[in-house]
């Protein structure tokens, strides 16, 4: 983790939260984005110095009611709940749940079978490196043309977004692309873990401010579901849903499964792979 996670974290929640979802009146000339410390305050029933203090990283280990308080002030989804609580548990640097072991890179029998069920559709199987250890052939059709999948084996997702030019093509929402990519490297101990200290020094060489600035600004709670907009260089305007599911713990891996956001996208994955159309249907808006 770094050196602040936690204060990160809250101060990242608290800027997402409108005055008026909290029924607050929003007043004239708002300087930050969303709640104000004081009016976080106010809703937690804190006060605003212990406020200050956690998202300064002063204060690291919120009592139960506290953390309650801010989570039902703040919104907070179920998983940043858990999220939240993780961090407080975890606010001493150093330890590791996956110990000094090094990345998996081996993929079940199983898991491969459950890839081969999936094809047509793009999935994908990455560790906590975001290696890429396996793929549908759908992916491949997908993912092969951007360049993500020239390097040696295993390619790696943060290292095509931040070292590869054409990713900023390939992904016309590079920023935020780039935050997520950050995020999941951060997810667990980050620079405590010695193979994903090894990458970060790599991308801090290579992408300079874009890598260190968010490792210092994003928190480290990357979306598992969503939608990717991508520029594809032969299907064209892309837009695809995924949902990320988490693997056995041992495995220490996660499945990414995209599917046709809309009926287009649907189209011209079906036209990529040389299908008739509607053999994939759209799975969102």
């Amino acid at each position: 983790m770094s050196d602040n996670e936690l204060g990160l974290f809250l101060r990242s929640r608290r800027e997402a939260v409108s005055p008026a979802r909290v029924g607050l009146p929003a007043g004239p000339r708002r300087r930050t984005p969303g709640l104000r410390r004081a009016e976080l305050a106010t809703v937690a029933g804190v006060s605003v110095e212990y406020i200050t203090r956690l998202e300064q990283g002063r204060d690291r280990h919120p009592s139960p009611p506290v953390l309650s308080a801010l989570a039902d002030a703040l919104q907070l989804t179920p998983s940043e709940r858990i999220h939240l609580h993780r961090l407080t548990k975890s606010a001493d640097p150093g330890f590791s749940c996956m110990g000094g072991a090094s990345p998996t890179r081996q993929v079940r029998p199983t898991v491969r079978a459950v890839l081969d069920h999936l094809d047509p559709a793009a999935a994908v199987v990455v560790n906590r490196l975001g290696e890429v250890l396996a793929c549908t052939e759908g992916y491949r059709r997908l993912m092969g043309p951007t360049g993500l999948l020239d390097d040696d084996p295993p390619a790696n997702l943060a290292r095509f977004v931040f070292a590869d030019p054409r990713a900023r093509v390939v992904y016309p929402d590079w920023d935020d692309m780039a935050d997520q990519r950050v995020a999941a490297l951060k997810q667990g101990p980050f620079r405590a873990d010695p193979a994903i200290a090894a990458l970060a020094d790599e991308l801090t060489v290579i992408a300079g401010d874009e890598f260190t600035r968010r490792v210092e600004s994003v928190p480290s709670l990357p979306a598992a579901t969503g939608i990717t907009r991508l520029a594809h260089p032969a299907a064209g305007a892309l837009r695809l849903a995924y949902e990320t599911l988490d693997l056995f713990a041992d495995d220490d891996q996660q499945l990414i499964v995209h599917l046709p956001a809309d009926d287009a996208t649907a189209a011209a994955l079906d036209e990529l792979a040389g299908r008739r159309p509607g053999q994939l249907r759209a799975v969102s808006g």
